[in-house]
């Protein structure tokens, strides 16, 4: 294992398990990897990282990728975090971010998790995967197994985006789509891990995805100059990148390398299309009843129960954070609305963080000096059905009444 990982803990009840070996879960619930962080604050320094390339890899002492063993990787670049003052100033905030993370290998946050689970799952000598998926999570499993030589089963529903669709079909998964939602995608895949010899890469089930994902809360405490915002919005279905970073921020603690003290508050957003973990954190449960009749265009917040919903829900409550459901019919105006004023390619799960902006304002939850960071979690381009198109058509070029473009 990495050269400082020590072993894996249930998150449920805290057994401890080797590592090293292949994991899933433990009594039905998630593991984390847990690393001797004496040893690496003795091993590494934050300069330690800034002198390596700019890759999500440069953290390689706090990830659980062994030195010796051969990455899987599409060129995992540091994405840009971007200030945002006219769509700031629209909502009533003066210093707003947006961690644009459409720039990964595959268009989305999904390749953090994937390169690593990949990464891992090659190393212990796994060589089928299979994942259900609601959306980029196909297309970034399908690229990396493709890269490593391994073979990938994709189940998604029936209704998703069809580049993510395309985009595995290219990398050359077998593809399946499912008339139901991604709760029977993950049935598929779970009842066939045995008599088809699958690896099971669903959100959760093995422990690595997430420390992929906790690279994004790495990544963007060393382009602040290691001071965290005051609050971070994030869109959540699964829910690994909420829970990935809050994990790199109690690890940053842990190490003495923040120069605040206090963490962000984090705030999870859902549309109320499909809202379980709202409803938990505002019934004041540890665990979400899994959501009836899902929908909603973000295709990546339709998750209507998460084996990591304690995990969550845990991370909000310990940070002062919440949750927060927005109407779906807000999620495209808000979407577009956020593209139109900083150009930037904005997913409908980032719409739908933009959207919840305006409402913690009001709320009184921010206050207007106080540093955000909204995560845009994927590139608008793959949710080509979420903007039905209606341009205004020149019939003869010959012939155009300028006055009328105006």
């Amino acid at each position: 294992m990495g050269e400082y990982v020590t072993h894996l803990e249930s998150a449920i009840d805290a057994t401890r398990l080797p590592a090293g070996t292949l994991q899933t879960m433990h009594a039905q619930r998630p593991l984390w990897v847990r690393y001797d962080l004496d040893a690496v604050g003795k091993a590494a320094t934050p300069e330690t990282f800034i002198a390596r390339p700019a890759t999500m890899w440069r953290y390689r002492e706090l990830l659980p990728v062994p030195p010796d063993a051969p990455l899987v990787s599409l060129g995992e670049c540091l994405t840009p975090l971007l200030p945002a003052p006219r769509l700031g100033e629209s909502l009533g905030l003066d210093d707003l971010w947006i961690k644009d993370e459409s720039h990964l290998p595959s268009g989305s946050f999904k390749s953090r998790g994937m390169a690593m689970a990949v990464t891992m799952a090659r190393h212990l000598g796994v060589s089928r995967l299979a994942v259900p998926t609601a959306g980029n999570a196909g297309g970034a499993l399908a690229a990396y197994a493709a890269r490593a030589g391994l073979e990938a089963y994709v189940f998604m529903p029936a209704d998703t985006p069809v580049v993510n669709q395309m985009e595995c079909v290219l990398a050359g998964a077998k593809v399946y789509l499912v008339n139901g939602l991604i709760g029977d995608c993950g049935a598929i895949v779970r009842n066939g891990v045995a008599p088809m010899n699958w690896f099971d890469c669903s959100t959760l089930k093995e422990p690595y995805r997430l420390e992929g994902k906790k690279t994004m809360g790495l990544e963007l405490a060393e382009q602040l100059g290691w001071f965290l915002p005051d609050v971070i919005v994030y869109p959540t279905g699964g829910g690994t990148g909420l829970i990935g970073m809050w994990k790199a921020f109690t690890e940053l603690r842990t190490l003495g390398w923040l120069r605040k003290e206090r963490l962000p508050r984090m705030v999870a957003v859902q549309s109320d299309g499909c809202a379980p973990i709202v409803r938990a954190f505002q019934a004041g449960e540890r665990f979400a009843r899994p959501w009836e009749n899902a929908r909603t265009v973000a295709s990546g917040l339709r998750v209507p129960a998460a084996v990591g919903d304690f995990m969550m829900l845990d991370a909000l409550r310990e940070s002062g954070g919440c949750a927060l459901a927005v109407p779906e019919e807000s999620i495209v105006p808000a979407m577009q609305e956020a593209v139109k004023r900083e150009g930037i390619s904005v997913c409908p799960e980032a719409g739908a963080c933009v959207a919840a902006l305006g409402e913690l304002r009001r709320s009184g939850f921010i206050d207007p000096q106080e540093r955000v960071v909204l995560f845009n979690t994927g590139a608008a381009t793959k949710y080509v059905e979420s903007l039905p198109l209606r341009l205004p058509t020149i019939a003869d070029p010959s012939q155009v009444d300028y006055a009328r473009l105006a």
